[in-house]
């Protein structure tokens, strides 16, 4: 549950009190002014709810690869000058606090759903820390309604949701009808090139997969999950998606791998790049929808043919007050690494 106190706190603000998602009652004397977003989808949906960078003070490094090179640098520049020295390299979410408190941030969001030894340090430092977790759409939800309470901005928020459960019920009805054996087996790779770990059934990941028309072959195992080749072969997904955060991994690195030639995603050529808009389009974000749209068509190019072009030019202007051409949806849906893909001409002209 969210909620928030109207009393005013001397003369200038509200407070405002939000129930983070471990149930903690997180205060702040008014909306925050300097956040810092350690989960890595966080901060380009803290931009995209606030409207700006102005009150985004850190964040983790890889959310800021996810925005130098690509289209949200174009939109907010100012992003590449946040500070994202807070954590430690590579997937880490340990903190670094003495970096965070040199940043005097109002409030942290940090992961709630792994060990307290990345919590605690923030709490004994006597930071503001609200915590979030990933694998349900809803969670994404409210993380929405978190920033949007701490922002001041609580329509904007709605207005995103509201967006999500539009094209979430668009995409069930149209998919409800498929039995499984007309569901993709797909395979989902968290990690390709340091090893081969694969999104289970208790990933956000799957939850997509589902939604879109495909069945996750590894849906029996938990969150993310280290495999070997031969569960992959005795697998034999028919679509394999790449992450979006191993940046120089494309689908010829799957092709070229003798071991899988059999597999049939791979002699059927239906290994794909994840999209990567205002952030990566594997983890769930302020674009989902545009992910559900887009993995609909991948699995089942025969039977949708949504105008993703015009989807995406209408949701950014819609998300960042901000439209983008066609080259730019060319870039966001990876056509440097996917053209070649099976049916992967479906995205070239809208």
């Amino acid at each position: 549950m969210l909620g928030a106190s109207f009393c005013v706190q001397g003369a200038f603000a509200d407070p405002i009190e939000i129930i983070d998602q471990r149930d903690r009652s997180v205060e702040l004397e008014g909306e925050a002014q300097r956040v810092v977003t350690i989960p890595i989808p966080a901060a380009s949906m803290f931009i995209a709810v606030d409207g700006g960078t102005d009150r985004l003070v850190g964040m983790h490094q890889l959310s800021k690869t996810a925005i130098k090179g690509h289209i949200l640098e174009r939109f907010f520049p100012d992003a590449l000058a946040i500070p994202s020295n807070i954590t430690g390299k590579g997937f880490s979410f340990v903190p670094n606090v003495e970096e965070l408190l040199a940043l005097e941030p109002d409030l942290v969001f940090q992961w709630g759903h792994l060990n307290d030894d990345i919590i605690d340090p923030l709490v004994n430092a006597g930071l503001n820390v609200a915590l979030i977790k990933i694998g349900q759409e809803a969670f994404t939800r409210k993380w929405l309604e978190m920033m949007g309470a701490v922002t001041g901005k609580p329509e904007k928020a709605q207005a995103m949701i509201d967006w999500r459960d539009t094209v979430a019920a668009e995409v069930k009805a149209a998919t409800d009808g498929i039995g499984t054996e007309d569901r993709p087996r797909t395979l989902y790779f968290m990690n390709y090139l340091s090893s081969l770990r694969v999104a289970g059934g208790k990933s956000y990941n799957n939850f997509y997969i589902d939604l879109a028309g495909g069945r996750n072959v590894a849906s029996d195992l938990g969150m993310f999950v280290e495999v070997g080749v031969e569960q992959i072969i005795a697998w034999d997904p028919e679509v394999i998606l790449l992450n979006g955060f191993e940046a120089k991994l494309s689908p010829q690195d799957v092709y070229d791998n003798p071991l899988l030639a059999d597999v049939s995603a791979v002699k059927n050529r239906r290994v794909y790049k994840m999209p990567l808009g205002g952030y990566r389009w594997d983890p769930p974000n302020q674009e989902s929808p545009l992910t559900w749209l887009w993995l609909s068509m991948v699995l089942h190019p025969d039977k949708f043919d949504w105008d993703l072009n015009d989807r995406i030019n209408r949701n950014y202007e819609f998300i960042y007050g901000q439209g983008v051409t066609d080259e730019d949806v060319r870039n966001i849906l990876r056509f440097d690494m996917n053209a070649d893909a099976a049916h992967y001409d479906i995205f070239a002209d809208g």
